[in-house]
């Protein structure tokens, strides 16, 4: 059972760099129709100031997460498996945007013995708040 004194624990904030040719590459990955995506005049005579990111990639961006808090938990990553992302999205984030990820552990609760850890993650640029990120891991003891 993990620790829900972590409950209420802010994560260390870390800082993204959106790139170009990650945007392309998951452009194409996941099939996004148009150029807008891809191609910077496109994106530009569509009225952005550059590529626009998938709102779906954020959660792509999160990944890059330095450390580990679900060692920080005491829960080995292949306890772990993968429940719920939601996300709010509050403005467009473009190729080129430095991001600010700032996450918190908001909940854990236990359901039939197992653990479900809830973490909220504000988005931000220089310019304010631009996205809301939620998870929900379920934590399977022992790997089962």
């Amino acid at each position: 059972m993990i620790d829900r004194d972590f409950v209420g624990a802010v994560l260390a904030p870390y800082t993204v760099a959106v790139e170009r040719d990650r945007l392309r590459r998951y452009a194409a990955a996941v099939g996004l129709p148009g150029a807008v995506f891809t191609d910077e005049t496109a994106a530009r005579a569509a009225g952005h100031p550059d590529l626009p990111v998938p709102p779906a990639l954020l959660a792509g961006l999160e990944r890059q997460e330095p450390g580990d808090f679900l060692a920080d938990l005491g829960v080995r990553l292949s306890d772990v498996r993968h429940v719920e992302q939601g996300f709010v999205h509050h403005r467009t984030v473009y190729a080129g945007d430095l991001l600010t990820f700032a996450p918190v552990i908001t909940g854990i609760r236990t359901r039939r013995g197992l653990d479900f850890v809830v973490r909220d993650t504000a988005v931000t640029r220089d310019d304010g708040l631009v996205a809301e990120l939620h998870q929900v891991i379920l934590v399977q003891p022992g790997g089962k």
